[in-house]
């Protein structure tokens, strides 16, 4: 790895929880002696990034004029007699008319409202809380990621906006997709009216700035965002599918340079979020810390375009010609000291951030799954099913028996054996004998020696590590557990708010999802909990004894008229510094 440069060292130095910053795009009073438009405010309101003191808020105006005026306002009341804070600003199409508020001088631990004006037009008010300090009983978030826009409706949205009581809610990326009309999961789009506009693949900054507003048109993702402040962080799909430092899966050479697509996507994405950048004119850094009281800090991590190295590809350990793989030279790679998903300079702040913390919880706020996901490598490969692993597995096992001469063996299971020893073949007892390995290279599991790192950070300390993720659009509870076995923290992973998961690849038949799930738990070493089927989001509320997780889930997303599935919804909980799931 190169040496860290003046400029990072700096960097590393102004990013601690609650730093001082200069902020792009952020607006400060105009000049009222100017004339100056108004507009409409269609796509909705916004609040982020709370500080003890402060508030991102955010709206966007819609207008045919060059500029236009926009006043705001924040009150201790929903009626807004007891204003605390107000100011005005302009903006025009070099920031796309989005307006961004960096709001100081508020009160800790407080429920105020905002709301903005632009000549008589009037935005609806929204709500957001400002960090408590000191001595703090309970924080509960709210959890999202994952909403593909023509997938379906977001009744998952719409479900977390009546989490009233959270204090904060993080988005995990994938807020936007990037994709084309004939893309990901859009089979239905058109049935449902939710085509996406641009109707080709997003690529300038034009194109990621329609998408955006396509998506804040939606009057569900506008009822969320008015009622908590996001805490957001991106993944790949606001850039490209399975991005990486300097390219992404789905970026073609023919589709021009992708630091330029990178560079528009994320300019498009620090105008349309409500985040604080670290300074003027920074579109590409986005990991911070946000600390609650002496109950939780929370550091928000970027997997996906700081540092990470290109993912691992399975193909490059198969063998063509036998379909023989190839796990050492596989296991080397995904081991290797010098691959990295942070990058060195994010490692070293976050490694030194986890150190110098007290909160009794620290909580990682992170795209992809950290827990270990090893399934058998014949499952992993796709050369077998789940249900033909588990079949033949029960007869090799039977014909173990029979060699060894268990006298136990009953007549059924004789039966079942000589109907079905056809095939027990000598590829399928090979593929059978083959290692656990991970099924996901884009996650953790491809990048094994960074997660030992950060594992060891939090050890050293005891710390009561908590690791938030999505990205897999399913939901998953996991015990995070070291190289030498040692428990070291837990995972709460969210399902998607419309994109399909494991269900929509495996083709699992909504009778045969429970005997799934337990069957991937029972494969999974330290996998405690796993939902492979339904679309929703989860709270996690710490106190000072424990961490407990709360999925819930949607009936549909194909009919704005929905119910929560009560039967699916799940609990786990991790004691303080017992670092297991119960």
């Amino acid at each position: 790895m190169s040496q860290i440069s003046r400029r990072d060292f700096l960097k590393i130095s102004a990013q601690g929880a609650g730093a001082a910053v200069l902020s792009y795009g952020l607006m400060g009073c105009s000049n009222s002696n100017e004339e100056h438009g108004t507009g409409q405010f269609m796509h909705g309101i916004a609040s982020g990034d709370p500080t003890h003191d402060g508030i991102i808020l955010w709206t966007r105006v819609t207008t045919e004029q060059t500029d236009a005026k926009v006043a705001w306002q924040i009150a201790t009341d929903s009626g807004f007699n007891d204003i605390v804070n107000s100011g005005d600003t302009v903006t025009d199409a070099s920031r796309d008319f989005t307006v961004k508020i960096d709001a100081q001088g508020l009160s800790s631990g407080m429920n105020y409202y905002y709301r903005f004006s632009s000549g008589d037009a009037q935005s609806e008010s929204g709500m957001f809380k400002t960090l408590p300090q000191g001595s703090v009983a309970q924080v509960k978030l709210a959890v999202v990621s994952c909403a593909n826009y023509p997938a379906g409706y977001f009744n998952v949205y719409q479900l977390a906006a009546k989490q009233v009581d959270a204090d904060a809610l993080i988005h995990l990326g994938d807020y936007i997709y990037e994709y084309d009309r004939q893309g990901f999961a859009s089979d239905q789009a058109e049935q449902l009216d939710r085509q996406v506009l641009p109707a080709h693949e997003l690529l300038s900054l034009a194109d990621y700035r329609q998408r955006y507003s396509q998506y804040r048109s939606d009057t569900d993702l506008q009822l969320l965002h008015s009622k908590l402040a996001f805490i957001s962080v991106w993944d790949d799909h606001e850039v490209a599918n399975d991005a990486w430092l300097n390219g992404a899966e789905n970026h073609q050479a023919d589709e021009g340079d992708f630091d330029l697509r990178k560079e528009a996507a994320l300019q498009a994405y620090f105008e349309w979020m409500p985040i604080r950048p670290w300074r003027n004119d920074e579109h590409d850094d986005i990991y911070r810390s946000f600390n609650f009281g002496d109950l939780v800090d929370l550091h928000m991590l970027d997997t996906r375009l700081k540092g990470r190295d290109q993912q691992v590809d399975f193909n490059q350990f198969i063998d063509p010609a036998t379909g023989a793989f190839d796990g050492d030279n596989f296991t080397q790679a995904i081991t290797d000291s010098n691959r990295t998903m942070l990058g060195q300079t994010q490692m070293l702040w976050l490694q030194g951030t986890l150190l110098q913390a007290n909160a009794t919880w620290q909580v990682l706020g992170q795209q992809v799954l950290m827990g270990k996901m090893l399934l058998p490598a014949a499952i992993a490969t796709q050369q077998l099913s789940i249900s033909q692993y588990a079949m033949l597995g029960e007869l090799a096992q039977l014909a173990a028996r029979v060699a060894a001469g268990d006298p136990s063996l009953t007549a059924a299971e004789l039966a079942y054996l000589q109907a079905n020893q056809h095939l027990l073949t000598a590829e399928v007892l090979a593929l059978l004998q083959l290692p656990n390995i991970p099924y996901n290279l884009d996650a953790w599991d491809g990048y094994s020696y960074e997660r030992e790192v950060i594992f060891g950070t939090a050890r050293s300390r005891q710390q009561n590590l908590v690791v938030l993720a999505g990205d897999t659009h399913n939901a998953w509870g996991s015990n995070l557990v070291d190289v030498d076995g040692n428990a070291v923290g837990v995972e709460f992973a969210t399902s998607s708010v419309t994109s399909p998961g494991l269900e929509y690849y495996l083709q699992i038949p909504e009778a045969e999802v429970p005997a799934t799930e337990a069957g991937v738990v029972s494969l999974v070493k330290d996998l405690q909990y796993a939902n492979l089927f339904d679309r929703g989001y989860m709270t996690v509320t710490f106190t000072p004894e424990k961490a407990q997780s709360d999925w819930y889930f949607v009936d549909t997303i194909l009919n704005h008229e929905y119910q929560m599935l009560t039967d699916r919804q799940h609990s786990m909980s991790c004691q303080r510094d017992s670092f297991k799931l119960s």
